[in-house]
């Protein structure tokens, strides 16, 4: 008998990823300026059906400006500076 695999939780795609946090892996290093976790909210960003989205602006570009991001966190992903407490997530 074969098992399905169960989906990662929000959680765990999102990693450490939450407000004030910097991340980078090989496309740039990333500052979180939003984290919404309202899939409604969330597919309205991305264009797609999505559960969660990361608002984040690039750091390494003098021009970056903040956009949305679906993407779960890989190996490939690192963490640069960890959030601030006390963050709420926009809903």
């Amino acid at each position: 008998m074969r098992s399905i695999a169960s989906r990662p939780s929000v959680q765990d795609e999102i990693g450490p990823r939450r407000p004030g946090a910097i991340y980078a892996n090989t496309d740039g290093r990333f500052e979180v300026l939003a984290l919404i976790t309202n899939p409604v909210e969330a597919a309205q960003l991305l264009r797609r059906a999505a559960r969660w989205a990361v608002i984040v602006r690039d750091t390494l570009r003098a021009d970056g400006q903040p956009y949305a991001v679906g993407s779960v966190w890989t190996t490939s992903d690192y963490l640069v500076r960890p959030a601030r407490t006390g963050y709420a997530a926009a809903a």
